[in-house]
Protein backbone atom coordinates (compact mmCIF):
# COMPACT_ATOMS: atom_id res chain seq x y z
CA UNK A 1 0.00 0.00 0.00
CA UNK A 2 0.83 3.09 -0.80
CA UNK A 3 1.06 6.08 2.36
CA UNK A 4 -1.25 8.90 1.04
CA UNK A 5 -2.45 11.98 2.94
CA UNK A 6 -5.61 13.70 2.02
CA UNK A 7 -5.58 17.38 2.62
CA UNK A 8 -9.03 18.96 3.01
CA UNK A 9 -8.53 22.60 1.94
CA UNK A 10 -12.22 24.05 3.06
CA UNK A 11 -13.16 26.28 0.41
CA UNK A 12 -10.64 26.10 -2.65
CA UNK A 13 -11.97 26.36 -6.14
CA UNK A 14 -9.85 26.71 -9.02
CA UNK A 15 -10.25 30.41 -9.07
CA UNK A 16 -8.53 30.77 -6.20
CA UNK A 17 -5.24 28.81 -7.54
CA UNK A 18 -2.71 31.52 -9.00
CA UNK A 19 -0.18 34.58 -7.58
CA UNK A 20 -1.36 34.47 -3.97
CA UNK A 21 -0.87 30.59 -3.71
CA UNK A 22 2.94 29.60 -5.05
CA UNK A 23 3.09 26.06 -3.01
CA UNK A 24 -0.76 24.77 -4.52
CA UNK A 25 0.26 26.23 -8.17
CA UNK A 26 3.25 24.38 -7.94
CA UNK A 27 1.69 21.25 -6.92
CA UNK A 28 -0.52 21.23 -9.35
CA UNK A 29 2.14 22.36 -12.27
CA UNK A 30 3.69 18.83 -11.28
CA UNK A 31 0.37 16.42 -11.52
CA UNK A 32 -3.39 17.49 -12.63
CA UNK A 33 -6.35 18.84 -11.30
CA UNK A 34 -10.52 17.26 -11.78
CA UNK A 35 -13.44 19.49 -10.56
CA UNK A 36 -15.84 17.68 -8.65
CA UNK A 37 -20.04 18.11 -9.03
CA UNK A 38 -20.37 18.94 -5.64
CA UNK A 39 -22.68 17.11 -3.27
CA UNK A 40 -26.18 17.90 -2.50
CA UNK A 41 -26.16 19.68 -0.53
CA UNK A 42 -22.32 21.26 -0.74
CA UNK A 43 -21.77 21.04 3.19
CA UNK A 44 -18.91 19.38 5.19
CA UNK A 45 -20.83 17.01 6.76
CA UNK A 46 -22.27 15.37 3.40
CA UNK A 47 -19.88 16.17 1.57
CA UNK A 48 -17.14 14.27 3.76
CA UNK A 49 -19.80 11.28 3.70
CA UNK A 50 -20.07 10.84 0.30
CA UNK A 51 -16.44 10.76 0.36
CA UNK A 52 -15.78 8.53 2.63
CA UNK A 53 -18.37 5.71 1.63
CA UNK A 54 -18.86 6.47 -2.32
CA UNK A 55 -22.64 6.73 -1.33
CA UNK A 56 -25.26 9.49 -1.35
CA UNK A 57 -27.36 10.66 1.23
CA UNK A 58 -29.88 7.85 0.54
CA UNK A 59 -27.73 5.14 1.50
CA UNK A 60 -25.77 7.44 4.02
CA UNK A 61 -28.15 9.03 5.64
CA UNK A 62 -25.98 12.83 6.18
CA UNK A 63 -28.59 14.95 4.13
CA UNK A 64 -26.66 17.78 5.82
CA UNK A 65 -24.95 19.46 9.12
CA UNK A 66 -28.48 18.99 10.78
CA UNK A 67 -31.68 17.51 10.27
CA UNK A 68 -34.84 17.14 12.07
CA UNK A 69 -34.93 14.13 14.63
CA UNK A 70 -38.40 12.83 14.38
CA UNK A 71 -38.19 10.29 17.50
CA UNK A 72 -36.66 13.34 19.97
CA UNK A 73 -38.47 16.29 17.93
CA UNK A 74 -35.67 18.49 17.58
CA UNK A 75 -33.52 19.88 15.55
CA UNK A 76 -29.74 18.25 15.85
CA UNK A 77 -26.36 19.92 14.50
CA UNK A 78 -23.07 18.98 14.56
CA UNK A 79 -23.33 15.97 16.28
CA UNK A 80 -20.21 13.67 16.08
CA UNK A 81 -20.29 9.89 16.45
CA UNK A 82 -19.15 8.30 13.10
CA UNK A 83 -22.35 5.86 13.78
CA UNK A 84 -24.57 8.88 12.51
CA UNK A 85 -22.79 7.62 9.20
CA UNK A 86 -25.06 4.67 7.39
CA UNK A 87 -22.64 3.17 5.51
CA UNK A 88 -19.50 1.54 5.07
CA UNK A 89 -16.10 3.68 5.36
CA UNK A 90 -12.95 3.75 3.13
CA UNK A 91 -11.09 2.24 5.97
CA UNK A 92 -13.00 -0.48 5.85
CA UNK A 93 -12.45 -1.50 2.78
CA UNK A 94 -9.24 -0.93 2.41
CA UNK A 95 -8.55 -2.83 5.63
CA UNK A 96 -10.20 -6.01 3.97
CA UNK A 97 -7.56 -5.68 1.10
CA UNK A 98 -4.71 -5.53 3.63
CA UNK A 99 -4.89 -5.95 7.29
CA UNK A 100 -2.01 -4.31 7.63
CA UNK A 101 -3.95 -0.81 6.58
CA UNK A 102 -4.26 1.94 9.00
CA UNK A 103 -6.23 5.19 9.30
CA UNK A 104 -5.62 8.65 10.93
CA UNK A 105 -8.55 11.12 10.85
CA UNK A 106 -7.56 14.40 11.97
CA UNK A 107 -10.15 16.43 12.60
CA UNK A 108 -12.51 15.60 9.60
CA UNK A 109 -16.81 15.28 10.70
CA UNK A 110 -17.63 12.44 12.25
CA UNK A 111 -14.72 11.42 14.21
CA UNK A 112 -15.51 10.31 17.59
CA UNK A 113 -16.12 6.65 17.87
CA UNK A 114 -14.92 6.20 14.08
CA UNK A 115 -13.04 2.60 13.93
CA UNK A 116 -9.93 4.04 12.77
CA UNK A 117 -6.67 3.70 14.44
CA UNK A 118 -6.73 7.29 15.71
CA UNK A 119 -8.39 10.36 15.34
CA UNK A 120 -8.94 13.95 17.09
CA UNK A 121 -11.85 16.42 16.84
CA UNK A 122 -13.52 19.75 18.51
CA UNK A 123 -15.26 18.43 21.60
CA UNK A 124 -15.89 20.84 24.78
CA UNK A 125 -16.41 19.50 28.13
CA UNK A 126 -19.19 20.59 30.08
CA UNK A 127 -18.86 20.39 33.90
CA UNK A 128 -22.13 19.92 36.40
CA UNK A 129 -21.43 23.40 37.06
CA UNK A 130 -22.85 25.04 33.94
CA UNK A 131 -19.40 25.89 32.63
CA UNK A 132 -17.48 25.08 29.08
CA UNK A 133 -14.22 24.04 29.03
CA UNK A 134 -12.63 23.89 25.15
CA UNK A 135 -10.77 20.79 24.77
CA UNK A 136 -10.33 17.83 21.89
CA UNK A 137 -11.60 14.60 21.75
CA UNK A 138 -9.38 11.97 20.94
CA UNK A 139 -8.52 8.45 20.30
CA UNK A 140 -7.08 6.86 21.52
CA UNK A 141 -7.43 8.75 24.96
CA UNK A 142 -3.57 9.19 24.93
CA UNK A 143 -3.27 10.83 22.07
CA UNK A 144 -4.71 13.65 23.87
CA UNK A 145 -2.04 14.32 27.04
CA UNK A 146 0.53 14.16 23.96
CA UNK A 147 -0.84 16.30 20.91
CA UNK A 148 -1.20 19.42 23.88
CA UNK A 149 1.83 18.59 25.19
CA UNK A 150 3.95 18.66 21.39
CA UNK A 151 1.09 21.66 20.48
CA UNK A 152 0.12 23.37 23.46
CA UNK A 153 -4.34 23.78 23.86
CA UNK A 154 -5.85 23.59 20.75
CA UNK A 155 -6.82 27.06 20.21
CA UNK A 156 -10.88 26.36 20.31
CA UNK A 157 -12.11 30.27 19.78
CA UNK A 158 -10.58 30.19 16.23
CA UNK A 159 -12.26 26.98 15.11
CA UNK A 160 -15.67 28.91 14.76
CA UNK A 161 -17.35 32.30 16.23
CA UNK A 162 -15.81 35.90 15.79
CA UNK A 163 -12.57 35.12 16.59
CA UNK A 164 -11.96 32.15 13.41
CA UNK A 165 -9.61 33.83 10.79
CA UNK A 166 -9.21 36.75 12.52
CA UNK A 167 -5.88 38.12 14.69
CA UNK A 168 -7.40 37.92 17.84
CA UNK A 169 -5.87 37.14 21.85
CA UNK A 170 -6.28 33.71 20.88
CA UNK A 171 -3.93 33.84 18.30
CA UNK A 172 -2.96 34.72 14.65
CA UNK A 173 -6.21 33.89 11.94
CA UNK A 174 -4.76 30.81 10.68
CA UNK A 175 -4.09 29.32 14.21
CA UNK A 176 -6.75 26.44 14.24
CA UNK A 177 -5.09 25.45 10.61
CA UNK A 178 -1.65 25.37 11.78
CA UNK A 179 -2.49 23.75 14.63
CA UNK A 180 -4.23 20.92 12.76
CA UNK A 181 -1.48 20.54 10.20
CA UNK A 182 1.03 20.12 13.39
CA UNK A 183 -1.17 17.53 14.66
CA UNK A 184 -0.89 15.61 11.03
CA UNK A 185 2.62 16.49 11.32
CA UNK A 186 3.06 14.57 14.98
CA UNK A 187 0.71 11.45 14.15
CA UNK A 188 2.48 10.91 11.00
CA UNK A 189 5.90 11.02 13.21
CA UNK A 190 4.52 8.89 15.70
CA UNK A 191 2.36 6.31 13.81
CA UNK A 192 3.18 6.62 10.51
CA UNK A 193 -0.59 5.87 9.12
CA UNK A 194 -1.61 4.49 5.88
CA UNK A 195 -4.13 7.26 4.83
CA UNK A 196 -3.86 10.49 6.66
CA UNK A 197 -7.17 12.49 6.20
CA UNK A 198 -6.54 16.42 7.60
CA UNK A 199 -8.96 19.15 7.69
CA UNK A 200 -8.21 22.95 6.78
CA UNK A 201 -10.76 25.25 7.74
CA UNK A 202 -8.85 28.03 7.12
CA UNK A 203 -10.53 29.44 3.85
CA UNK A 204 -13.94 28.61 4.99
CA UNK A 205 -14.24 31.86 7.66
CA UNK A 206 -13.84 34.95 5.72
CA UNK A 207 -14.93 33.68 2.15
CA UNK A 208 -18.42 33.78 4.37
CA UNK A 209 -17.67 36.67 6.35
CA UNK A 210 -16.33 38.71 3.76
CA UNK A 211 -17.49 36.81 0.04
CA UNK A 212 -15.13 35.45 -2.17
CA UNK A 213 -14.73 39.01 -3.97
CA UNK A 214 -13.18 40.34 -1.05
CA UNK A 215 -9.43 41.76 -1.53
CA UNK A 216 -8.51 40.23 2.12
CA UNK A 217 -9.07 36.55 0.48
CA UNK A 218 -5.83 36.77 -0.84
CA UNK A 219 -4.33 37.00 2.36
CA UNK A 220 -6.15 34.01 4.03
CA UNK A 221 -4.72 32.26 -0.09
CA UNK A 222 -1.16 33.04 1.44
CA UNK A 223 -1.93 31.76 4.95
CA UNK A 224 -3.07 28.56 3.82
CA UNK A 225 -0.91 28.16 1.15
CA UNK A 226 1.97 28.39 3.11
CA UNK A 227 0.45 25.86 5.43
CA UNK A 228 -0.25 23.52 2.53
CA UNK A 229 3.12 24.00 1.26
CA UNK A 230 4.74 22.98 4.38
CA UNK A 231 2.62 20.05 4.54
CA UNK A 232 3.42 18.73 0.96
CA UNK A 233 7.18 19.22 1.39
CA UNK A 234 7.01 17.45 4.91
CA UNK A 235 4.88 14.27 3.58
CA UNK A 236 6.54 13.92 0.15
CA UNK A 237 10.19 13.94 2.26
CA UNK A 238 8.76 10.90 4.09
CA UNK A 239 7.59 9.07 0.82
CA UNK A 240 3.85 9.84 1.52
CA UNK A 241 1.76 10.63 -1.40
CA UNK A 242 -0.54 13.80 -1.18
CA UNK A 243 -3.42 14.77 -2.23
CA UNK A 244 -5.10 18.03 -2.03
CA UNK A 245 -9.06 17.90 -1.81
CA UNK A 246 -12.32 20.67 -1.37
CA UNK A 247 -15.68 20.08 -0.02
CA UNK A 248 -17.24 22.95 -1.70
CA UNK A 249 -17.09 26.35 -3.37
CA UNK A 250 -18.29 29.57 -1.85
CA UNK A 251 -20.04 32.05 -3.99
CA UNK A 252 -21.23 35.98 -3.25
CA UNK A 253 -24.38 36.25 -1.85
CA UNK A 254 -26.82 39.56 -0.75
CA UNK A 255 -29.96 37.85 -0.27
CA UNK A 256 -30.73 36.27 3.14
CA UNK A 257 -34.37 34.37 3.15
CA UNK A 258 -36.39 33.50 6.12
CA UNK A 259 -38.21 30.70 5.16
CA UNK A 260 -39.95 30.03 9.23
CA UNK A 261 -40.58 33.62 9.22
CA UNK A 262 -42.81 33.10 5.96
CA UNK A 263 -44.63 30.29 7.50
CA UNK A 264 -45.18 31.98 10.94
CA UNK A 265 -47.01 34.26 9.15
CA UNK A 266 -49.31 31.61 7.54
CA UNK A 267 -49.71 29.99 10.71
CA UNK A 268 -47.94 26.72 10.49
CA UNK A 269 -44.99 27.74 13.10
CA UNK A 270 -45.68 26.94 16.75
CA UNK A 271 -44.03 29.68 19.36
CA UNK A 272 -43.69 28.73 22.95
CA UNK A 273 -42.44 31.58 25.63
CA UNK A 274 -39.83 30.54 27.87
CA UNK A 275 -38.35 33.45 30.52
CA UNK A 276 -40.30 35.98 28.24
CA UNK A 277 -38.18 35.19 25.51
CA UNK A 278 -39.28 33.21 22.28
CA UNK A 279 -38.69 29.66 21.50
CA UNK A 280 -39.89 27.49 18.03
CA UNK A 281 -41.52 24.21 18.96
CA UNK A 282 -41.05 22.20 15.85
CA UNK A 283 -42.92 19.00 16.93
CA UNK A 284 -46.30 21.05 17.33
CA UNK A 285 -45.60 22.96 14.32
CA UNK A 286 -47.48 22.55 11.12
CA UNK A 287 -44.43 23.26 9.08
CA UNK A 288 -41.09 24.37 9.52
CA UNK A 289 -38.33 24.83 7.65
CA UNK A 290 -34.36 23.76 9.22
CA UNK A 291 -32.02 26.10 7.36
CA UNK A 292 -28.26 24.72 6.43
CA UNK A 293 -26.79 27.58 3.98
CA UNK A 294 -28.45 27.43 0.59
CA UNK A 295 -30.59 24.04 1.64
CA UNK A 296 -33.43 23.85 3.68
CA UNK A 297 -35.47 21.40 4.98
CA UNK A 298 -39.25 21.88 5.22
CA UNK A 299 -40.65 19.30 7.54
CA UNK A 300 -44.45 19.17 7.66
CA UNK A 301 -46.36 17.50 10.64
CA UNK A 302 -49.56 18.69 8.73
CA UNK A 303 -49.37 16.88 5.53
CA UNK A 304 -52.70 18.67 4.40
CA UNK A 305 -50.83 22.15 3.76
CA UNK A 306 -48.06 20.12 1.93
CA UNK A 307 -49.24 21.33 -0.89
CA UNK A 308 -49.73 25.17 0.13
CA UNK A 309 -46.32 25.12 1.44
CA UNK A 310 -44.69 24.15 -1.68
CA UNK A 311 -46.48 26.79 -3.66
CA UNK A 312 -45.60 29.37 -0.98
CA UNK A 313 -41.50 27.92 -1.28
CA UNK A 314 -41.76 28.24 -5.30
CA UNK A 315 -43.47 31.95 -5.24
CA UNK A 316 -40.62 33.35 -2.49
CA UNK A 317 -38.10 35.56 -4.31
CA UNK A 318 -34.62 33.96 -3.86
CA UNK A 319 -36.14 30.50 -4.22
CA UNK A 320 -34.63 28.41 -7.06
CA UNK A 321 -36.15 24.87 -6.55
CA UNK A 322 -38.09 22.81 -4.37
CA UNK A 323 -38.02 19.15 -4.25
CA UNK A 324 -40.66 16.66 -3.36
CA UNK A 325 -40.32 13.09 -2.87
CA UNK A 326 -39.75 12.36 -6.76
CA UNK A 327 -37.02 14.52 -6.83
CA UNK A 328 -35.45 13.60 -3.54
CA UNK A 329 -35.22 10.26 -5.14
CA UNK A 330 -33.86 11.47 -8.34
CA UNK A 331 -30.42 13.49 -6.34
CA UNK A 332 -30.16 11.00 -4.42
CA UNK A 333 -31.19 12.36 -0.86
CA UNK A 334 -34.47 9.96 -0.60
CA UNK A 335 -33.48 9.60 3.08
CA UNK A 336 -35.71 9.50 6.33
CA UNK A 337 -33.88 11.94 7.80
CA UNK A 338 -34.61 14.50 4.84
CA UNK A 339 -37.51 16.96 4.80
CA UNK A 340 -40.63 16.06 3.40
CA UNK A 341 -39.79 19.18 1.29
CA UNK A 342 -36.18 20.92 -0.28
CA UNK A 343 -35.77 24.10 -0.71
CA UNK A 344 -32.82 24.95 -2.55
CA UNK A 345 -31.62 28.88 -3.08
CA UNK A 346 -30.54 31.04 -6.05
CA UNK A 347 -26.93 31.44 -6.46
CA UNK A 348 -27.00 34.63 -4.41
CA UNK A 349 -29.26 33.71 -1.76
CA UNK A 350 -29.33 31.59 1.35
CA UNK A 351 -31.52 30.60 4.44
CA UNK A 352 -31.66 31.82 7.52
CA UNK A 353 -32.48 29.74 10.75
CA UNK A 354 -34.54 33.11 12.49
CA UNK A 355 -38.44 32.86 13.11
CA UNK A 356 -39.31 35.70 15.66
CA UNK A 357 -40.62 38.60 14.37
CA UNK A 358 -38.95 41.07 17.04
CA UNK A 359 -35.07 41.16 17.73
CA UNK A 360 -35.94 41.81 21.59
CA UNK A 361 -37.78 38.16 21.46
CA UNK A 362 -35.27 36.61 20.14
CA UNK A 363 -34.09 33.63 22.52
CA UNK A 364 -31.37 34.12 24.23
CA UNK A 365 -28.80 31.77 22.36
CA UNK A 366 -28.95 33.72 19.17
CA UNK A 367 -26.90 36.26 20.15
CA UNK A 368 -24.34 33.73 21.32
CA UNK A 369 -21.97 31.30 19.26
CA UNK A 370 -24.61 28.33 19.60
CA UNK A 371 -24.14 25.23 17.01
CA UNK A 372 -26.11 22.88 18.67
CA UNK A 373 -28.74 24.60 20.59
CA UNK A 374 -29.97 26.89 17.26
CA UNK A 375 -32.68 25.13 14.95
CA UNK A 376 -30.24 25.80 11.74
CA UNK A 377 -26.97 26.70 10.80
CA UNK A 378 -25.91 30.12 11.54
CA UNK A 379 -23.17 31.88 9.71
CA UNK A 380 -23.71 35.56 11.32
CA UNK A 381 -21.71 33.78 14.53
CA UNK A 382 -18.45 34.55 12.55
CA UNK A 383 -19.71 38.36 13.45
CA UNK A 384 -19.43 40.61 16.75
CA UNK A 385 -22.82 42.59 17.26
CA UNK A 386 -20.39 46.41 17.74
CA UNK A 387 -22.77 47.12 20.26
CA UNK A 388 -22.23 44.28 22.11
CA UNK A 389 -18.58 42.94 21.08
CA UNK A 390 -16.94 45.75 22.40
CA UNK A 391 -13.03 44.25 24.11
CA UNK A 392 -13.27 45.70 27.66
CA UNK A 393 -16.95 44.70 27.84
CA UNK A 394 -16.09 40.90 26.34
CA UNK A 395 -13.10 41.12 28.66
CA UNK A 396 -15.52 41.79 31.88
CA UNK A 397 -17.58 38.79 30.81
CA UNK A 398 -14.53 36.55 30.48
CA UNK A 399 -13.43 37.86 33.77
CA UNK A 400 -16.39 37.00 35.16
CA UNK A 401 -16.28 33.44 33.60
CA UNK A 402 -12.94 33.07 35.31
CA UNK A 403 -14.29 33.95 38.90
CA UNK A 404 -16.83 31.48 38.60
CA UNK A 405 -19.71 33.71 38.07
CA UNK A 406 -22.34 32.40 35.07
CA UNK A 407 -22.36 34.64 32.19
CA UNK A 408 -23.95 34.81 28.43
CA UNK A 409 -21.30 35.96 25.98
CA UNK A 410 -24.00 37.40 23.97
CA UNK A 411 -22.42 39.20 20.91
CA UNK A 412 -23.42 37.46 17.93
CA UNK A 413 -25.48 40.41 16.35
CA UNK A 414 -29.18 39.62 14.68
CA UNK A 415 -28.59 40.86 11.50
CA UNK A 416 -28.12 38.69 8.40
CA UNK A 417 -27.02 40.67 5.44
CA UNK A 418 -23.85 40.93 7.12
CA UNK A 419 -22.98 37.34 5.30
CA UNK A 420 -21.45 38.05 2.18
CA UNK A 421 -20.99 34.05 1.00
CA UNK A 422 -22.21 31.12 1.11
CA UNK A 423 -22.37 27.25 -0.32
CA UNK A 424 -24.65 24.22 -0.48
CA UNK A 425 -25.74 24.13 -4.37
CA UNK A 426 -24.29 23.70 -7.51
CA UNK A 427 -22.55 27.18 -8.54
CA UNK A 428 -23.47 28.39 -12.30
CA UNK A 429 -19.84 28.22 -12.96
CA UNK A 430 -17.19 25.25 -12.91
CA UNK A 431 -14.61 27.64 -11.34
CA UNK A 432 -16.69 27.88 -8.19
CA UNK A 433 -16.42 23.31 -8.48
CA UNK A 434 -14.74 22.16 -5.72
CA UNK A 435 -11.12 20.37 -6.37
CA UNK A 436 -9.31 17.18 -6.23
CA UNK A 437 -5.41 17.55 -7.00
CA UNK A 438 -3.08 14.26 -7.34
CA UNK A 439 0.39 13.88 -9.14
CA UNK A 440 -0.68 10.24 -9.68
CA UNK A 441 -0.90 9.63 -13.25
CA UNK A 442 -4.35 8.36 -14.64
CA UNK A 443 -6.39 10.76 -12.50
CA UNK A 444 -9.15 11.73 -14.99
CA UNK A 445 -9.80 15.35 -15.67
CA UNK A 446 -11.48 15.86 -18.60
CA UNK A 447 -15.30 15.32 -17.43
CA UNK A 448 -15.98 16.36 -13.34
CA UNK A 449 -15.94 13.65 -10.72
CA UNK A 450 -19.00 13.14 -9.13
CA UNK A 451 -18.72 13.46 -5.15
CA UNK A 452 -19.26 9.96 -4.89
CA UNK A 453 -16.25 9.32 -7.27
CA UNK A 454 -13.93 10.81 -4.95
CA UNK A 455 -14.30 7.14 -2.92
CA UNK A 456 -12.66 5.34 -5.62
CA UNK A 457 -9.85 7.63 -6.19
CA UNK A 458 -8.36 7.62 -3.42
CA UNK A 459 -8.65 4.30 -3.01
CA UNK A 460 -6.96 3.89 -5.94
CA UNK A 461 -3.97 6.10 -4.28
CA UNK A 462 -3.67 3.84 -1.96
CA UNK A 463 -3.71 0.46 -3.62
CA UNK A 464 -1.81 1.77 -7.21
Amino acid sequence: MNRTAVLNIVGLSRRHIGEHTPAISKFLSLGQAAIIDPAFPAVTCTAQSDYLTGKKPTEHGIVGNGWYNHELAEVTFWKQPNQTVQAPKIWHDLKQTDSSFTCAKMFWWYNMYADVEWSATPRPMYPADGSKHFDIYCWPFEMRPGLKGKLGEFPFPTFWGPMAGRQSPAGKPEAVSEWIANSAKWIEEQQQPTLNLVYLPHLDYNLQRLGPQHPDINDDLRRIDHIVGGLIEFFESRGVRVVLLSEYGITPVDQPIHLNRLFRKQGWITIKEELGLERLDCGNSKAFAVADHQVAHVYINDPTIEAKARSLLESTPGVASVWGAAEKQANGIAHDRAGDLIATSAENAWFTYYYWMDDRLAPDFARCVDIHRKPGYDPVELFKDPSRGAMPRVMLKLLRKKMGFRMLMDIIPLNSTLVKGSHGCRPNDQADWPLLISKQAGLATDTALKSTDVYSVLQSHVLG
